[in-house]
């Protein structure tokens, strides 16, 4: 099935929730990037945010990166979204691998990320300058980490669940939710939520399960009365690199360091780390790309 997010309204607005299921753009993410289940379910969780977040972004060519640099020996991770919920991203180091977690049993990201580290958040909306926000990592777990950025960076109470159940096949299951008060929430709905949270379960639980995100909301609201909407738009994962911004890429580093390479290897060959495809620069690309930048 294909991947969805659902934006639903709780207790007649007073609480919006947000689901989504990306089993299929971390599975596509775990292919190209050839990660281990730790490096899966860490990057899973990140592209999972990012694309919901993505979504909410106004502006047609608006784009949204998060970042979570910690201490951990994944080193740095890094995603990116458009408005559609489309989504990109990559991982310093993708074959990382530590014990699983002893409490649970379950893939330890918190060891892998780091407690010790910074979520940075980046909303480009076509300005002169985009929006940076930033928290520090409280557990490396980026669920909470969010919840904390949500919190402390945009003063908005917000709970965040992001799950990827991986096996040997690959990503059985990946999604989560987000669940914001708005300005009028009471204390009665909040306790209601905090008692439904407790008896839920995790979310790529019950996404395995079959469980449709309308009825997630339900269940992690304790309201059987949302209002919901959906659209058509399917989210994937989408790099989006072409040859020519590879070019204005490259052309960044200045005429001099590309005469350097021109004069010493004669050609130049930059990856994308979003998907690893390779473009080439021949030593005539080169040299145009040298008068272009002197014009």
């Amino acid at each position: 099935m294909d991947d969805k997010i659902v934006n639903c309204l709780a207790y007649n607005g007073k609480v919006n929730v947000r689901c989504i299921k990306s089993t299929n753009m971390v599975e596509e993410a775990r292919k190209l990037h050839d990660l281990s289940p730790t490096a899966t379910a860490a990057l899973g969780r990140l592209l999972t945010i990012t694309s919901v977040l993505g979504k909410e972004m106004k502006s047609e060519k608006g784009t949204i990166t998060t970042q979570i640099k910690g201490n951990g020996p994944i080193g740095s991770m890094t995603a990116v979204a458009d408005n559609l919920g489309n989504v990109k991203g990559y991982v310093q180091n993708p074959y990382i691998d530590v014990p699983l977690n002893p409490e649970n049993g379950k893939l330890n990201v918190g060891q892998a990320v780091g407690k010790e580290g910074m979520v940075y958040i980046i909303k480009d909306i076509g300005l002169k300058e985009p929006y940076v926000g930033m928290t520090p990592i409280v557990s490396g777990e980026i669920a909470e980490d969010f919840t904390n950025y949500f919190a402390t960076s945009e003063q908005t109470p917000t709970v965040v669940a992001l799950g990827v159940l991986v096996d040997k096949n690959g990503v059985k299951s990946a999604g989560g939710y987000l669940i914001t008060l708005m300005p009028d929430a009471t204390e009665d709905e909040i306790v209601k939520i905090e008692n439904a949270l407790k008896k839920a379960d995790s979310i790529s639980k019950m996404l395995d399960d079959g469980k449709e995100l309308v009825e997630i909301a339900e269940i992690v609201t304790g309201d059987q009365n949302l209002m919901y909407f959906e659209d058509d738009i399917v989210p994937k994962y989408f790099c989006g690199c072409s040859k020519e911004r590879m070019e204005k890429n490259l052309m960044t580093i200045g005429k001099n360091e590309i005469s350097d390479i021109l004069e010493k290897e004669g050609k130049a060959e930059l990856m994308c780390h979003f998907c690893n495809k390779k473009y080439l620069f021949n030593s005539q690309e080169l040299k145009d790309i040298i008068d272009k930048i002197e014009n």
